[in-house]
């Protein structure tokens, strides 16, 4: 059995995206070569949303590009027959070549997918520069990556999950935490 404590419903999830484009726009002054790169599933409608928020903000659409970074991942198991990684999944509106790319995924956890996020990201171009975004920081890094936009940090220990629910994928808005008894 399972405990499960709600730590962002609809109306706070919505608020601190709102925070994390008004960060985003102020970090940058403005939206000038930006590109947003949603990792996937819920990083990419994560984006997808500040996009949206950044546009009505400053009346200029910020582009997204998307993720798929499991070939990227270091704890995937090596096929010995493929030699270079294949890009799969990536869709980028826009060379990322000289852009300020920032990573956005739901949860920042280990560190292990922004490092691979990063990988794939350079393999399409060189940015000026590459920050990161996520919805939670819940601690517990194995390598030393940290978000520079974040919109809450969730305390947690390793036995328990944190579950981010979005209405494009699931049933609701929400950031749950996972207790496991």
């Amino acid at each position: 059995m399972a405990d499960i404590v709600s730590i962002l419903d609809e109306k706070a999830l919505n608020r601190a995206l709102t925070r994390i484009s008004y960060e985003i726009i102020e970090r940058n002054k403005g939206t000038e070569n930006l590109l947003l790169a949603g990792i996937k599933t819920r990083g990419v409608f994560i984006a997808r949303r500040l996009s949206e928020k950044i546009q009505a903000i400053e009346e200029t659409e910020v582009p997204v590009g998307e993720l798929d970074i499991t070939l990227y991942r270091d704890d995937r198991h090596v096929n010995e027959e493929l030699q270079e990684p294949e890009v799969k999944g990536q869709d980028f509106p826009v060379d990322v070549k000289g852009k300020v790319v920032i990573l956005v995924d739901d949860v920042i956890y280990t560190g292990r997918t922004i490092r691979a996020a990063m990988d794939a990201v350079i393999d399409l171009g060189r940015p000026e520069k590459i920050l990161v975004a996520s919805l939670t920081d819940r601690g517990h890094r194995e390598i030393p990556i940290k978000a520079d936009f974040i919109g809450k940090n969730i305390p947690t220990s390793k036995k328990e999950r944190v579950k981010v629910s979005m209405t494009e994928c699931d049933d609701k808005d929400a950031v749950e935490i996972i207790k496991s008894n």
